[in-house]
């Protein structure tokens, strides 16, 4: 016997729960792909592209819906011999200036041996090179931006979609796709790249329950032996990930971490219990790595949201955040961060998962506005907080959470 042996009691196919697994039917997403579908149409009758603008939170199918689409549109076109349709997709990930996205796109376009440096070329001539490389190619060009939000700037967002009317392009058709996770990026791009980026602008909702039951089911009967999910096992993830904020990603991972489980502990079968050890064991991993990538200040941040949260002074907006922040800022010895750069962390904390924020409009008196509540389990955080917690003191509100024998503060001003 070797040390490693194939275990297939599990699984049938694994890789049917994975992220880039791509099944050949997208369910619960009917009414959004209708609508994209249509925005992609005007390819397919040699018409100048849609520029199309996606936004969602993490894990709601608009990276998903746009590789089917894309997909099923470049197989299609291939039919038409006046359609010459070319699709570059890149994740903004990491790449945070217009600079970077333009040189990228030129080296997307070249072969290898012609690839520039991502440094050291002016601006306009890295334009110059991208228009060159776009007219040679020709025909309808589409360039996916996903995570699209990364970029600080928008010199490219206005640039690539008006080349052909500032005369850059002269026989390439040129369409975008910005895909966002973050519903506030699309407030703060400037009116003349909004206009244009955002021509048709669909929203991905949060999957309700009913909705990741039907996701989770046509990769289980991909993924899992019959018989091995006991009764209520998918009803129960899918629960799960509707409370985590419709997020399918991770009712996915809920039900793989669920089938390692089961393979490990040597079950014939996977029950409720190990959906729920297996929610455990994810939802404390999801909160170290996110609260660990945070600065000093996001862990204050995410420290006043906990004890407002154990007063029930949630959902809170910001203004009501904010002493709160300031207050534990001042005891931890650094400078409290402006309004606006901890609405930048309560942003990010948003993507994380580990707060939500709704939306407000309260119409010409009150305004726009944002109220954020906690979505994670506060004592787990409070874990991660360990050191954050020793520097400013134990809040009153969370006493019955950490351990009785730090520093206790009062913190009655707040």
């Amino acid at each position: 016997m070797g040390m490693f042996e194939r275990d297939t009691e599990i699984y049938l196919d694994r890789d049917a729960l994975r992220e880039d697994y791509q099944p050949e039917n997208l369910v619960g997403r009917d009414t959004e792909l209708n609508r994209y579908r249509a925005a992609l149409q005007p390819v397919i009758n040699g018409e100048q592209p849609n520029n199309i603008f996606l936004y969602g939170k993490t894990g709601v199918g608009k990276t998903a819906g746009t590789r089917y689409l894309i997909d099923h549109l470049e197989e299609d076109a291939a039919k038409y011999e006046d359609i010459d349709l070319t699709v570059k997709m890149l994740n903004c990930d990491g790449l945070s200036s217009s600079y970077q996205i333009a040189t990228r796109l030129v080296n997307e376009f070249r072969d290898e041996t012609s690839q520039i440096s991502t440094t050291g070329y002016p601006r306009a001539t890295v334009y110059d090179m991208l228009w060159t490389e776009l007219d040679s190619c020709g025909g309808t060009i589409y360039i996916v931006l996903d995570e699209v939000d990364h970029i600080e700037d928008d010199s490219i967002l206005y640039q690539l979609p008006r080349a052909r009317a500032n005369d850059n392009l002269s026989s390439a058709k040129i369409g975008i796709i910005g895909i966002s996770n973050d519903f506030s990026f699309r407030d703060d791009l400037s009116p003349k790249v909004k206009s244009s980026l955002c021509e048709e602008e669909i929203q991905f909702p949060a999957y309700d329950a009913k909705e990741l039951i039907q996701i989770l089911q046509q990769r289980a009967d991909v993924a899992f032996h019959d018989g091995v999910l006991e009764d209520g096992v998918i009803e129960l993830c899918a629960a799960y990930g509707a409370k985590d904020a419709g997020d399918a990603r991770q009712s996915l991972d809920l039900l793989m971490k669920t089938g390692d489980l089961a393979r490990d502990k040597d079950t014939d079968t996977i029950s409720e219990d190990l959906v729920r050890e297996a929610r455990d064991v994810l939802e404390r991993g999801r909160i170290q790595e996110g609260i660990s990538g945070l600065t000093q200040h996001g862990h204050l941040v995410v420290y006043a949201m906990v004890t407002l949260d154990q007063e029930g002074k949630t959902p809170a907006r910001t203004r009501d955040i904010r002493p709160r922040y300031t207050n534990f800022a001042e005891k931890a010895g650094i400078d409290p961060l402006v309004p606006r750069r901890m609405r930048d962390h309560l942003g990010e904390l948003s993507m994380l998962g580990i707060i939500s924020a709704i939306e407000r409009n309260e119409g010409r008196r009150g305004g726009t506005y944002r109220e954020y509540s906690l979505e994670m389990d506060p004592e787990m955080i409070l874990a991660a907080l360990e050191k954050t917690v020793d520097d400013v003191g134990i809040h009153k509100s969370v006493t019955n959470l950490v351990d009785s024998e730090a520093t206790l503060s009062d913190f009655q001003s707040t």
